[in-house]
């Protein structure tokens, strides 16, 4: 029986060893995932800030047609 569990042991640290540098190689390709969905996060907030002004005026505008044309 001692023997058989000895036997066990390396076949345990073995498959161990293997389950976790799958989850580290998972965990790095999800840091990278996370780096590259920030940058996109971050491209987009800026376009939309330079965008906004312009959002803004055209608003303006399409009020100031909507009241002459009476249509709201």
């Amino acid at each position: 029986m001692s023997v058989a569990g000895l036997a066990c042991w390396p076949v345990c640290f073995y498959w161990m060893y293997r389950i976790s540098s799958r989850q580290d190689a998972l965990l790095g390709e999800l840091r990278e995932q996370a780096r590259r969905i920030e940058k996109l996060s971050k491209d987009e907030h800026d376009l939309i800030r330079d965008v906004h002004p312009e959002v803004h005026e055209i608003k303006k505008n399409v009020d100031k047609v909507a009241a002459a044309t009476g249509a709201r």
